[in-house]
């Protein structure tokens, strides 16, 4: 990612070395690092389990369902550049028990979410819960990218990612048996007055509790953290405007892979969202909602999976051809998917997780080439560019309202991995330092 980097200095060879080369020299942090990305993909791949819930509990449209996803990547745009001014300020220990802290916080507000059985509620804890999720990511994209030679920023991220897609495969499948299934028999659509309430009360028990032992688990990670929170001593980070980040949309390089997070989280976002209800077509599997639950580890999985051996193969492979190979290799599998049945269907859908993996560290990565001491800043704007998550997904809902067809609406992201496609060969060669 960078060609300078944050200097760090500490007594413990663990926790932080002089620079050597212009990085931080700290392998016992870096696994502090890969724990802070298993934990927010995690928590935030639990949205697709929560899509399907809040869609029958509060009979919504597909456009209504994908809110759960605005309300969440929103706080991306809203946190990511204050955020990063945070980090400046306070360092990364600091800026991520803060994070770890406020993701705590919004899995408590799920306590009166569940009690008051309102849409809205749940809504504001999910923003809430992904505002301590967005300072988590400013913290530790940068991060994990300065700890080691710039030559392997590529490959460490995507290898620090693949932690990422291993909660995005754990939370899914366990969140699916805990909050899916409910009543047998029983509809929200068939009820009404206080029996609609008592319903929708008793069905989003499972979620509350879901994510109290969440909250449990993130106040001990954040006494951890803050325990430790002067082992990594002597950072310094440029200073300036909170604003001033967004002069680095004046760079073309930068400008255009910050448009390419927005357009991959979006589809990313968008075709995991839809996973229980695409199976649950007659046309693909035909499943209960609580079976499609559990196919969702296999889309997060083929993540985690490609991002082990992307980690390897952008170490011989230009990340750009990479990236390019990817994408479009995302959009072949959509158009299978759209234009067959049953198994053919389902796994072609739940594959384009292999041809995401190393889409967001290979974009963060080939955007901030050369970015410096400026890396906190970088990962700010484009934690800013993650709002894609907010606004892709609804209007791939609404184009499936408008059409009745979920194979309709995949055109959306589809045209999201082809501009990536045509990021990556933009990209192919190195960007050489300021």
């Amino acid at each position: 990612m960078a060609h300078g980097a944050t200097p760090v200095s500490s007594a413990d060879p663990d926790f932080g070395e002089e620079p050597t080369g212009g990085y931080i020299n700290a392998p016992g942090l870096q696994w502090f690092v890969f724990a802070l990305f298993f934990i927010f993909g995690g928590i935030t791949s639990l949205n697709d389990v929560i899509i399907p819930k809040l869609k029958e509990l509060f009979t919504l449209n597909y456009m209504q369902a994908m809110l759960v996803q605005t309300a969440f990547f929103a706080a991306y745009a809203l946190i990511g550049i204050p955020g990063a001014a945070v980090v400046r300020r306070i360092g990364y220990m600091r800026g991520a028990v803060l994070g770890l802290v406020g993701m705590m916080l919004g899995c408590l507000l799920f306590v009166p979410a569940s009690a008051t059985a309102e849409f809205g509620v749940f809504l504001a804890a999910l923003f809430v819960l992904a505002s301590g999720v967005t300072m988590v990511q400013v913290v530790a994209n940068p991060l994990i990218s300065l700890l080691g030679p710039p030559r392997t920023a590529h490959s460490r991220l995507t290898f620090a990612q693949a932690f990422n897609s291993l909660g995005t495969t754990i939370f899914p499948y366990v969140g699916a048996l805990v909050m899916l299934g409910g009543l047998a028999h029983v509809k929200a659509a068939d009820l009404t007055g206080a029996a609609l309430t008592a319903y929708r009360a008793a069905e989003t028990m499972a979620v509350e509790r879901s994510y109290l032992g969440l909250a449990a688990a993130l106040a001990v990670i954040a006494s951890i953290v803050w325990l430790n929170r002067n082992r990594l001593k002597g950072e310094t980070h440029e200073s300036g405007a909170i604003l001033k980040s967004f002069d680095l949309m004046g760079q073309p390089r930068f400008r255009y892979g910050a448009l390419c997070i927005f357009l991959y989280v979006g589809a990313e976002v968008a075709i995991g969202s839809l996973i229980v209800n695409y199976l649950m077509q007659a046309r693909v599997l035909g499943l209960a909602e609580q079976d499609a639950g559990k196919l969702i580890p296999l889309y997060w999985g083929g993540a985690l999976v490609g991002r082990f051996i992307g980690s390897a193969v952008l170490r011989l492979v230009s990340p750009g051809k990479v990236l390019a190979f990817n994408a479009a290799g995302a959009i072949a599998l959509l158009a299978v998917s759209t234009q067959t049945a049953g198994w053919a269907a389902a796994g072609s859908y739940l594959a384009i997780g292999l041809m995401n993996s190393i889409m967001f560290p290979t974009i963060f990565s080939l955007a901030s080439e050369g970015l410096g001491r400026r890396a906190a800043d970088g990962s700010g704007v484009i934690c800013v560019m993650i709002v894609g998550g907010a606004i892709v997904p609804p209007l791939t809902g609404h184009l499936a309202d408008l059409s009745g067809s979920l194979a309709v609406a995949l055109a959306l992201p589809a045209l999201c991995y082809a501009l990536i496609a045509a990021f990556g060969w933009y990209a192919r060669r190195p960007r050489t330092a300021a």
